[in-house]
């Protein structure tokens, strides 16, 4: 060897070039993976939540890590004008391990359904609505700033980056504004629709608006709308956008002209879980409705009544919902999974 110290020099220089690339940020383009760069962005979302029965499923749902978990409704059971059961009631359910364990690894978005807003299938009419907001949005952890925080109602949305693209999550309130449903004449139906021509309403007008100009956006590759009762499902007795045909078609109409991309509904409720799907919805692509409801217990006798949107089985025991979004492939993959992140049922929609 000529230059022994001039070797060594370059040794070192080797050897410091090589540790500061080790200090790379992961974001760097040239230590990213190809796994990371194709792995799907992945939602999951629940409702149906019983605070005093046991709460199996967190550990499961984290199994699955999610971007977000997002809570469809019905999060609580207060069913109360007591406000300080119901913040008692949020509690049980933020101090659970496993839940906190999910909170603090995932972004947690949500809406409420009736029984978290305070009153069994209550609408407008609820008087302790505004507060029962604050205590949901609280329980959310929503910063003070948030905007839905300064508005009437708890509808809002959010943007989910993932790899490759991105997911906009719009979340409606079916309570704050509802009118009144009506009641069904057969004892086994406890709502039915109301003439094509009426005048009530689920969303209101400021929310419609508000709707509207969400989905103008065409920014998003997918664009998720979370209404706690179901929208596609419309025979059986219960609260549904069925209820209301004119806002129904006010819907439809509005998904058609809409420049968002791939629009997805799920929704909550029923105490089990299915997965309907319109073919003939208006649009470039199917309109698939992913129901999950049950993350504490579910009813034995529900999904008895016909759905013509049905294309899975109806599972009936403890489930949530997975949403895997593959930008690259341009589709989602619907899961319903249970206790041990049992798989129920498997769709995926190609768009």
């Amino acid at each position: 060897m000529k230059n022994p110290i001039s070797f060594l020099v370059c040794c070192a220089v080797l050897f410091l070039f090589s540790c500061n690339e080790k200090k790379k940020s992961p974001e760097d383009k040239e230590v990213t993976t190809i796994s990371e760069i194709e792995k799907p962005l992945t939602i999951a979302f629940a409702s149906c939540n019983d605070q005093d029965r046991p709460q199996p499923l967190w550990q499961s749902i984290i199994q699955n890590e999610p971007k977000a978990f997002v809570w469809g409704g019905d999060n609580v059971y207060a069913d109360t004008a007591d406000l300080e059961k119901m913040k008692n009631d949020y509690n049980k359910v933020a101090n659970n391990p496993s839940y906190k364990k999910l909170a603090e690894n995932v972004e947690i978005i949500g809406t409420w359904d009736d029984h978290d807003y305070g009153k069994n299938d209550a609408g407008n009419e609820w008087e302790k609505k505004n507060d029962a907001k604050t205590l949901l949005l609280d329980f959310l952890e929503y910063p003070d700033t948030a905007k839905v925080r300064s508005r009437k109602g708890v509808y809002h949305s959010r943007i989910l980056e993932g790899n490759g693209g991105s997911v906009k999550l719009i979340l409606l309130d079916t309570r704050y504004f509802r009118t009144a449903l009506k009641k069904g004449e057969d004892p086994a139906v406890r709502y039915s629709a109301w003439p094509k021509n009426h005048s009530g309403t689920i969303l209101g007008d400021e929310q419609w608006k508000w709707l509207e100009n969400e989905l103008k956006d065409d920014t998003t590759e997918f664009t998720v709308i979370n209404t706690s009762i179901q929208f596609l499902s419309d025979q059986h007795g219960w609260e549904k956008w069925g209820n209301f045909p004119s806002e129904v078609t006010k819907f439809y109409e509005l998904i058609r002209s809409a420049k968002a991309k791939n629009i997805v509904i799920v929704s909550g409720d029923r105490h089990l879980a299915e997965i309907s799907v319109n073919d003939n919805a208006g649009l470039e692509y199917p309109l698939v409705d992913f129901t999950t409801s049950g993350l504490t217990h579910t009813w034995i006798t529900s999904g008895t009544e016909k759905n013509p949107y049905r294309v899975s089985n109806v599972v009936k025991q403890l489930n949530f919902g997975v949403l895997h979004f593959n930008f690259e492939e341009e589709t989602v993959t619907f899961q319903i999974r249970g206790e041990d992140n049992f798989l129920y049922e498997e769709f995926t929609q190609q768009y």
